[in-house]
């Protein structure tokens, strides 16, 4: 089908010329785009939902955000009030990225029946509804405790809590969501991935840190006294710099997951958003992943701190998905979005951060990765900052204009008209 660029058709046959163009001009470099559009299709992404409703959830007993270290600035119209809209527009999303990916879920999203559950009662019947509609659409589910939005957590630490009922409560919360987490695993026939990410910390100056952390140390070996399959489903610990609430001390330090993942067999989550400005998690992947067999990233966009904006293809991006093709980590890095950005059609910002991400991976297949490795030695400095130069000039963007062609998807930025038309159709109506 023809696609609209700036009030023209730009069809088929346009595209593929523009893409045999920029196939030669790489070749002239060594690098084999086809071979790169193949790799490419096999990635798959992890879709947050909570994009779609700015973290709300859809429990009847939610407390909202309130002592969760989160903050959701903008009020856009039309999120999703309903599990059936949210799906919809995580359907009118996936229709506009090219590839096959996953959804990932939060326990607060599930159906309950207008019925208050309490997170230490969820069971897998609550997410029935997410697993037919994951099995129609051809897409995995992954998951993650909710240890946030609710009044046992309103103190701003739950696994960590000196009140062994609150950290009872959070310990059982997170055996039912691995206990479900296994269940989808088993039943889609590939391994669900369950994130857990805690607020807990001090607002201010703490006098023991030692504490919250033995308490924490405590809480996760029972959680994770039983066992499952890695078939069914792969535990990820997610840290964080400072929150808000925590911002003097965080009890699930990076330090701290990191020496727990890496001696109980765990992976490590890296966030984006969760560390200093000035680190990049793009070197720590080549630090962690000789000690770890694998890695779950959760890419975000941090402004001056965690303020989880829309994905954009910046140098952060670009630096992480060429350190993941570089270092040949395609199949031992795990990659999932995690942003909240309610400025703007939540749709589109799926749909925005989604593509960025997938050009940034494509970007860095697009080099000639043993011409790179050869310019290694001192000597050759200047060669290799001169060859990484003159890529950025090649013509990725026919190669992307392809691949969407491929996939059934608009190329360059005509996914904008179809999400605009889907908020004239749709999201105005709320």
């Amino acid at each position: 089908m023809p696609f609209l660029r700036g009030g023209l058709k730009m069809g088929s046959a346009a595209i593929e010329a523009a893409y045999s163009a920029s196939r030669d001009k790489y070749a002239e470099r060594g690098v084999d785009t086809d071979n790169a559009l193949d790799r490419l299709r096999q990635i798959a992404l992890s879709l947050h939902c909570w994009q779609g409703d700015d973290v709300g959830g859809f429990e009847k007993n939610a407390a909202g955000l309130a002592g969760s270290g989160l903050q959701v600035t903008g009020a856009y119209p039309g999120k999703a009030r309903s599990v059936d809209e949210l799906r919809a527009d995580l359907h009118q999303a996936f229709s506009l990225i090219p590839g096959r990916h996953r959804v990932n879920l939060h326990a607060m999203y599930g159906e309950f029946g207008g019925q208050p559950v309490d997170r230490n009662g969820i069971e897998l019947e609550h997410f029935r509804g997410w697993q037919d509609w994951a099995r129609r659409e051809q897409l995995k589910i992954d998951f993650n405790a909710t240890c946030f939005a609710h009044p046992l957590a309103a103190s701003g630490n739950t696994l960590s809590s000196r009140d062994n009922g609150v950290r009872k409560f959070w310990v059982d919360h997170v055996k039912c969501c691995r206990k479900i987490a296994a269940s989808i695993g088993r039943e889609q026939q590939a391994p669900c991935l369950h994130d857990l990410w805690i607020p807990d910390g001090s607002k201010d100056v703490p006098a023991d840190r030692w504490g919250p952390r033995a308490m924490l140390l405590k809480s996760l070996d029972e959680i994770f006294a039983v066992e499952y399959s890695p078939q069914q489903m792969k535990d990820a610990l997610e840290s964080k710099l400072f929150g808000i609430g925590s911002e003097c001390y965080v009890v699930g330090s990076h330090e701290f997951y990191l020496g727990y993942a890496l001696t109980r067999g765990k992976m490590i989550c890296l966030d984006l958003g969760h560390f200093h400005p000035t680190e990049s998690v793009a070197d720590k992947l080549s630090a962690v992943l000789p000690f770890s067999g694998e890695i779950l990233l959760h890419v975000s966009r941090g402004v001056r701190w965690d303020s989880d904006h829309v994905v954009l293809l910046n140098d952060e991006v670009r630096e992480l998905a060429a350190e993941i093709v570089r270092s040949q980590l395609l199949d031992r890095v795990h990659i999932a979005l995690d942003y909240f950005d309610a400025g703007i059609n939540r749709v589109g910002a799926w749909v925005l951060g989604a593509r960025a991400v997938l050009k940034g991976l494509l970007v860095a297949l697009l080099e000639p990765h043993d011409k790179l490795k050869e310019l290694e030695a001192p000597a050759k400095t200047l060669s290799r900052l001169s060859l990484l130069e003159e890529l950025k000039a090649l013509p990725f963007g026919a190669v992307w204009d392809f691949h969407c062609l491929k996939n059934g998807v608009p190329p360059a930025d005509e996914w904008l008209r179809e999400v605009e038309a889907y908020e004239r159709r749709v999201l105005s109506r709320r």
